[in-house]
């Protein structure tokens, strides 16, 4: 299956879910994002860090520098409750959108 590009607005949603998870690095939430979706879906660095960091400024994750496995340096990124919040709310939107395009997709 070929990779697919992200519609605008599913890659903060994407990575709430992740790290619903637990706390992730860039590179892991990254690679989960392809795990899960069987390599349907590619998330970019060039829009997952701008994507992580506009998250971060909006209280939706927090993140820390901790030594990763290798003892190089990682940024490591948390869920805060305010992103629970808000991963609910987008996750429901994004359902009945969802249905909607299945409703029109389907109409004959």
């Amino acid at each position: 299956m070929p990779k697919t590009d992200l519609l605008q607005g599913t890659l903060d949603l994407l990575i709430l879910k992740v790290l619903t998870l637990g706390p992730n690095h860039g590179w892991g939430i990254a690679n989960r994002i392809r795990q899960v979706s069987r390599e349907g879906l590619n998330a970019s660095q060039g829009s997952l860090y701008p994507a992580l960091h506009r998250l971060e400024l909006n209280g939706d994750v927090r993140s820390e520098m901790t030594a990763s496995e290798n003892n190089r340096r990682a940024r490591v990124y948390t869920l805060t409750t305010a992103g629970r919040r808000r991963l609910g709310a987008e996750q429901e939107s994004w359902e009945q959108f969802a249905l909607s395009m299945r409703r029109v997709l389907k109409a004959e």
